[in-house]
């Protein structure tokens, strides 16, 4: 019983080799949950300001241009400073965003235009930082280990966002806005205190200062590798054919289910953590190109499937499918990603990726609601998802190596093991 349970359950194994990981395991939970408070209560306050839909959805335009220029940036920075440093620094900017958040929140009339401000501030700090964070990975996890930490760090993620939501509306809705930013502040300043006992990363001794031609270095290197440019184009093609939460309160109306709504955006999650909960075989496998095909496909078939039932049970369980799938992609990914990736363009290569999962969900929003409302709701969704499968097999049969990839043989993870083993990171 122990050995087949022990088969199945997370691979635990980067929590006990490895210091920094455990360290930053513990604070990106603390983060998470601050982060998720002040993300649901932001747009709670613009609609009690507003009244409007508009101005609440305004927020992801704002978010977006930032995203993508601090992404690019954010990861040339990742290469030429000590990442250490960075996460820090960005996670302090952070807090201080939510001090503005927590102060504006407790005038006697909160002002709109903040709101807005730190909406964008927040979104270029993240660009600036997750390169950094997903740099850092691979040079403090055991090569062998890569799958499961990503695996454990999708949990942590999982946890907070279903956790911190449900708690984040009580909080609004018996304390205020300016507890649930409250709560933030206190998380970011855990988080920083924390980052401090991380050991020093510093870049290459013959790292370049971030620039454009830089930034080009990185995108030329991904284009140069089939590996990587699959698991670019099958997140992306996912995301923006597939991606329908936007439309999610038209799918409750036409099923009767308006009760059902808060279920349908939590069963994504549900999918997610019980993915990650019995991801343990996970650590066994060496095909990780076929995690992100099979993954995204079956994404694309869970979707299909939430848009083509009209039982709203079934629709929920077809969602919670729908986020294991994708957790099995986004699996694959990062351990290739971590696997291949030279440790001097990790960071430049953390920004594109950064790209490939944050834009495609704002474009899937676009294309959900524009699909809807020229075929209808239902239809919106089982199209978009059964083009997704239909992409991913056109994507596979283009880029073969990406399914062909093996960890044991592949000459990126080969070489990148080598020198990970003459570094003394095994």
């Amino acid at each position: 019983m122990t050995s087949a349970l022990s088969s199945i359950l997370p691979d635990l194994s980067p929590l006990r080799s490895s210091r920094d990981f455990r360290l930053l395991w513990i604070q990106g939970l603390v983060t998470y949950f601050g982060s998720f408070m002040a993300m649901i209560a932001l747009p709670l306050q613009i609609k009690e300001l507003t009244g409007s839909p508009l101005a609440v959805g305004a927020m992801g335009a704002v978010e977006l241009v930032p995203l993508i220029v601090f992404g690019l940036y954010g990861g040339a920075l990742a290469d030429a400073v000590d990442r250490r440093k960075l996460i820090m620094g960005t996670e302090a900017g952070l807090g201080l965003l939510a001090v503005i958040l927590l102060v504006n929140a407790l005038l006697p009339e909160p002002m709109l235009w903040p709101l807005y401000l730190v909406a964008a501030g927040v979104s270029a700090l993240a660009g600036l930082q997750r390169p950094a964070l997903d740099a850092l990975m691979a040079r403090i996890v055991p090569h062998d280990q890569l799958t499961a930490a990503a695996a454990l760090n999708a949990l942590r993620w999982q946890l907070s966002a279903i956790a911190a939501p449900a708690l984040s509306g009580l909080v609004v809705a018996y304390a205020g806005n300016a507890a649930a930013y409250a709560i933030t502040v206190v998380g970011f300043t855990a988080s920083v205190l924390l980052c401090t006992r991380l050991a020093a990363a510093p870049p290459a001794h013959d790292a370049e200062k971030p620039s454009l031609r830089g930034i080009a270095e990185g995108a030329r290197y991904a284009w140069s590798r089939p590996v990587l440019l699959g698991t670019y184009a099958i997140d992306l093609a996912a995301m923006v054919l597939a991606f329908p939460h936007t439309i999610f309160p038209f799918l409750a109306d036409d099923l009767d289910a308006e009760w059902s709504l808060g279920l349908m955006y939590a069963a994504g999650a549900v999918g997610s953590v019980v993915l990650s909960l019995t991801s343990g075989w996970t650590s066994r496998v060496r095909r990780h190109g076929l995690l992100v095909v099979f993954g995204a496909a079956g994404w694309g078939a869970a979707i299909a499937g939430a848009g083509w039932f009209g039982n709203v049970w079934l629709v929920l369980v077809c969602l919670a499918f729908a986020g294991a799938g994708d957790m099995l992609s986004g699996l694959g990914r990062s351990t290739i990603w971590n696997q291949t990736i030279p440790d001097e363009l990790r960071g430049r290569l953390a920004g594109i990726e950064v790209l490939s999962y944050s834009v495609g969900p704002q474009l899937g929003q676009v294309r959900a609601g524009a699909m809807a409302g020229w075929t209808g709701t239902r239809p919106a969704i089982w199209g978009g998802g059964l083009a997704c499968v239909a992409a991913v097999g056109v994507l596979t049969a283009v880029l073969p190596r990406l399914v062909s990839y093996d960890a044991e043989t592949d000459g990126d993870a080969v070489a990148r093991r080598a020198r990970k083993e003459a570094e003394g990171v095994l």
